[in-house]
């Protein structure tokens, strides 16, 4: 069953093929290229150590854990993250995906992980004079409650990155929830 599967997937793909070039010939417009708005993904593609510190209330210490993120850019647009981690002493697995879009000028996202009951979607900007992103993403919460979350991430000239979350507080105001320190790997 394998074998038929890869074959069709095989033959699916030859005529894909076939048809760009035909479909180029008759005047199709050419397929996207990155622009200089790609860049900055680029920049996150490889593997980074992180350091996670999450803060559960406000005045209370972080609990800190480590994880590796992944990152992987698809024809220069498109970054696909792979998050591994711990989360309080459990397994912790998350996947986003990252692009610019043109229309909106801004960086769109989607995340999902094993601890939210459905995905996030983001939207952010990026200010190329401080190296920072500034966005937010709205989803679930744990127990399936609407929330939005503001997130800054800072492109340090260290090399490192540091993403900071917010989430509003009991008393309506933003809370600092999380602080990913990530360090690229050579």
């Amino acid at each position: 069953m394998l074998r038929v599967h890869r074959v069709v997937s095989l033959t699916f793909a030859a005529i894909l093929s076939l048809a760009a070039v035909a479909g180029a010939q008759q005047g199709m417009p050419p397929l996207p290229k990155p622009g200089p708005e790609h860049a900055v993904l680029a920049a996150d593609a490889g593997t980074w150590d992180a350091v996670v510190e999450t803060w559960m209330a406000p005045g209370q210490p972080p609990m800190t854990s480590k994880a590796v993120e992944t990152n992987t850019l698809i024809n220069g647009m498109y970054l696909i993250s792979d998050f591994k981690g711990d989360f309080g002493g459990m397994p912790f697995q998350g996947h986003g995906l990252t692009w610019w879009d043109a229309a909106s000028k801004t960086y769109k996202g989607i995340w999902v992980d094993n601890m939210s009951p459905a995905p996030m979607n983001g939207s952010s900007t990026y200010d190329a004079a401080s190296k920072t992103f500034k966005g937010e993403m709205t989803g679930p919460d744990m127990t399936g409650a609407l929330q939005t979350m503001r997130s800054e991430t800072v492109q340090k000239s260290d090399g490192t990155r540091v993403m900071t979350m917010f989430m509003k507080g009991p008393d309506g105001k933003d809370m600092q929830t999380m602080k990913v320190t990530y360090t690229k790997k050579p």
